[in-house]
């Protein structure tokens, strides 16, 4: 048999602020049960049909850390128990409702969905309501690849310490080691952003700038092997070693431009990355294939914008209600919607697998036509397209991974076997940006939300100040302290209360969620530092200060175990 054409690596990124105990609707814990019930179970659903069918899917999940934490917690096995029992009851009373009025295609609708949620009730269970387990053992069988990430999603490259930006991935590995009992060796970096070793200055006045390492010398000094990017940062990447003739040989800076047929600047060629100039590479940098990618995630010309899928935006009641309508049109308003047919969905589905599939193909074919070379296409999506936003989202990805499983031109593949199986030839030096907005970080640094930034750098120097100076390795009280001061300051550090003010999407939420890890970082930091001075303050605690302990110890319940050492550099 000949080989293939190239590798297919399909990347879904699973992620989700802290929640718990932080409200339910309509933000809050809520989020968090629509995605287990409209993703997470529905994925893992769907990777076991493929395996029943004699396919591997090879599947690559990144599931960060402090979504793990979160599906591993009691809190949310009881509260999503509930979450179901309370999907089916108004299953139920739609129903009821439809029948009175005589409508037998909303009360068809209505049973479908009563039946759905029924179904994911029973495979919670029948998963000993382990949903994390579950993804553990298709990764221990091979059939997929497990993605840590930082602990929280901090936006690493505007983190003020180097200690902070290892602390974050240094929670985020122990917290993907003790819930899936895995050791991960791949990365997703929150937002896909990167900085390169160099000049770097805070995106507001707090000290001065300096030369800082590179993310990629980060992650390679906690045994990580390989990250990914967005499209540009390859497409812009700077050359600096070649393997030729069995050894590595420093190359100008314009090789890449000079000699297109080696692979440089290739998305469909994963470059090793050292961006110091000081040799080979520290880590494999995957480049997310923007036009591949374009096809499935667009909201206009991708595939879930097809009027026949089910419609997200509009339910039958506000709160928690069920949706019974199709797209009928991207342009289409909400009260133009026509009522959603599932029969007319297979055949779509159809189409768009084979389109794609087909583009693949020919993505692979005309990088070996172009270069004599065996390439990698990377699909990175936030997990939560498939099934949340696009409910037939993970039938259309079992349908590709069985397809393409078939096909003897394409290879499925995870980052990891890829490299395993090719020898990564490159080493690039790659230049800033994420996944974000024009590629840059200014979702995550802007005029609404650099106050937080001002914030969070004044907590990262109080904090490394206290663990310096405190004495908190002879002293329990202390350093119990501490350890939840550390919690909160992971916990405020997320991207994404950033994100959902800049969006517009949850702005009083995420001001409060920041707020609230800010100020109980603050009161555990003061009484660190009380109790150092005082070894009988903890006996002393006034009312407030009770119950200041106690709201953190309530409210913020992952992460158990926070290892001062973290932030050891």
């Amino acid at each position: 048999m000949s080989e293939p054409l190239g590798s297919f690596c399909l990347v879904l990124h699973g992620h989700l602020p802290y929640v718990l105990r932080h409200g339910t609707w309509p933000h809050g814990e809520d989020w968090l049960y629509e995605a287990a019930a409209e993703t997470y179970l529905p994925l893992l659903a769907m990777i076991e049909e493929c395996v029943f069918l004699n396919g591997n899917p090879r599947l690559t999940v990144g599931l960060t850390p402090v979504l793990l934490e979160q599906l591993a917690h009691d809190v949310f096995k009881d509260g999503f128990d509930r979450y179901l029992d309370d999907r089916i009851d108004r299953a139920q009373a739609d129903r009821t409702e439809f029948d009175q009025v005589g409508n037998g295609h909303m009360a068809h609708l209505a049973q479908r969905w009563e039946g759905w949620y029924e179904k994911l009730r029973e495979q919670f269970h029948a998963k000993n309501r382990d949903i994390p387990a579950a993804y553990a053992q298709l990764a221990q069988s091979g059939h997929i690849e497990i993605l840590t990430s930082c602990a929280t999603h901090g936006y690493l490259p505007l983190l003020l310490e180097d200690a902070s930006i290892r602390a974050q991935i240094r929670a985020g590995i122990a917290s993907t080691r003790r819930i899936l009992g895995i050791r991960p060796t791949g990365i997703w970096l929150p937002e896909c952003a990167y900085r390169p070793s160099g000049h770097w200055a805070p995106p507001i006045v707090w000290g001065g700038a300096r030369n800082r390492p590179g993310i990629e010398h980060l992650i390679a000094d906690e045994g990580l092997t390989h990250f990914f990017v967005e499209s540009h940062l390859i497409q812009n990447c700077r050359s600096e070693q070649v393997f030729n003739d069995g050894q590595w040989w420093k190359v100008n800076w314009d090789e890449a431009k000079q000699y297109p047929s080696r692979g440089w600047r290739s998305l469909l060629e994963p470059h090793g990355v050292n961006s110091d100039g000081s040799g080979l590479a520290r880590a494999t940098a995957f480049a997310r294939d923007a036009d591949v990618c374009q096809k499935v995630w667009s909201g206009t010309i991708g595939y879930p914008a097809a009027g026949e899928y089910l419609e997200f935006h509009k339910k039958w009641s506000p709160r928690r209600g069920l949706r019974y309508w199709k797209i009928t049109s991207p342009k289409a308003g909400l009260g133009d919607k026509h009522l959603y047919y599932p029969d007319d969905v297979p055949a779509k589905i159809h189409q768009h697998v084979t389109h794609f599939c087909n583009h693949i193909k020919h993505r692979l074919r005309e990088h070996r036509q172009q270069t004599a070379r065996y390439g990698v296409i990377t699909a990175c999506f936030d997990a939560e397209l498939f099934g949340h936003w696009w409910f037939e989202g993970p039938t259309f990805l079992r349908d590709v991974l069985l397809t393409l499983n078939a096909d003897p031109e394409v290879e499925l593949s995870t980052p990891q076997r890829f490299m395993d199986n090719h020898f990564v030839d490159k080493v690039a030096a790659l230049p800033e940006g994420s996944w974000g907005e024009e590629g840059d970080h200014r979702v995550w640094t802007n005029e609404q939300v650099n106050w937080m930034w001002e914030i969070e750098y004044r907590c990262e120097s109080i904090f490394g100040k206290l663990t310096y100076n405190l004495p908190w390795r002879q002293d329990k009280q202390v350093h119990q302290l501490l350890e939840k001061a550390g919690r909160e300051l992971l916990l405020m550090q997320a991207s994404d209360w950033a994100f959902v003010i800049r969006r517009g999407q949850a702005v009083d939420y995420g001001i409060k969620r920041f707020m609230q890890h800010v100020s109980r970082f603050e009161n555990l930091a003061d009484l660190a530092e009380k109790v150092a001075a005082n070894s009988r303050y903890l006996g002393q605690l006034n009312e407030v200060e009770r119950f200041e302990i106690q709201d953190a110890d309530i409210h913020d319940v992952i992460f158990p175990t926070v290892d001062l050492s973290w932030w050891d550099t």
